[in-house]
């Protein structure tokens, strides 16, 4: 079973709509222990980091998470905002994130770009990995984004984008995997890889991915 963290500021219908079209059994979960019961979990995401650490921290989740994801070590998929907070900080409203990846979060320059970036955008990924199976070496996702993560390891970066430079957009760490781009509005390309990251559910992952 997915599970889908469902919480204030997160769009988990959205995901849970589009875990259907490739025939997973999902489910939205709130609850801590709930969340450790599940084969999978996916931390969707919209507005702001604080607003997502907030709610996160209403749901008394982050321990849980941390257990999820470290304890374990079960298939664990960030989007867009749920990339964001794994890193230590985001410049938005300097908000403290989990850390669970060491980083930051940075403000795209509006004197160059428009802000946010929203719309289709090409992500290129720097290296094989069992989600990309069945995609090409470059493919369109939908963003919707303000902000971007720096990481302090460039060896987890698994795509970048190009919008005032290059960014990161996609990033692998053992379980651990996280988009900026909404997976689940990115037609086929956000399902296969939705398929990929299914299939990986109930698999160890004690060793690492990449």
């Amino acid at each position: 079973m997915i599970g889908i963290i469902d919480y204030k500021a997160g769009n988990g219908p959205s995901v849970l709509n589009a875990l259907n079209k490739v025939n997973a059994e999902a489910m939205l979960v709130s609850d801590p222990e709930m969340m450790l019961k599940m084969d999978a979990l996916i931390l969707p995401g919209v507005g702001s980091a604080q607003a997502t650490m907030t709610s996160l921290e209403d749901l008394n989740c982050i321990e849980a998470l941390g257990e999820f994801v470290f304890v374990l070590k079960r298939p664990f998929l960030g989007i867009c905002v749920g990339l964001q907070v794994l890193f230590e900080n985001s410049e938005e409203g300097n908000a403290k994130c989990l850390g669970f990846l060491k980083g930051n979060v940075r403000k795209f320059p509006a004197d160059k770009v428009r802000v946010p970036q929203m719309g289709w955008n090409k992500a290129r990924f720097l290296v094989d990995n069992p989600i990309l199976i069945g995609l090409n070496e470059e493919e369109y996702f939908y963003f919707v984004n303000s902000y971007y993560v720096v990481p302090q390891d460039d060896s987890i970066i698994l795509s970048t984008t190009d919008y005032a430079g290059e960014f990161c957009s996609m990033i692998c760490l053992n379980n651990i995997f996280a988009a900026q781009f909404h997976i689940e509005k990115s037609g086929e390309a956000g399902l296969t890889m939705l398929r990929n990251f299914v299939g990986m559910a109930g698999k160890s992952f004690g060793k690492e991915q990449r």
